[in-house]
């Protein structure tokens, strides 16, 4: 298991003690959905199907602005 990976300012970040949640539309059989976990300025992310698998860190504006573009639908396909 990874118990640590670095945020962008290049500090060890503890994922094994994060509190991991996910969205409550993704329904009790797990289904394919990715958790979140808050830190300081940043957010972590990992698969909900491997939760011992590598986990992602973004700067929290990063990932506001990933949101804003998705929603928006920037990242559509035409």
């Amino acid at each position: 298991m990874q118990d640590d990976l670095y945020d962008q300012t290049g500090d060890c970040v503890e994922v094994a003690t994060l509190a991991w949640r996910k969205s409550s539309r993704s329904g009790d059989t797990g289904g394919a959905c990715v958790e979140v976990a808050g830190l300081a300025a940043a957010v972590g992310v990992r698969d909900s199907k491997d939760p011992d698998g590598p986990k992602l860190v973004f700067a929290s504006a990063e990932l506001r602005a990933f949101a804003r573009r998705a929603k928006s639908g920037g990242f559509d396909l035409r």
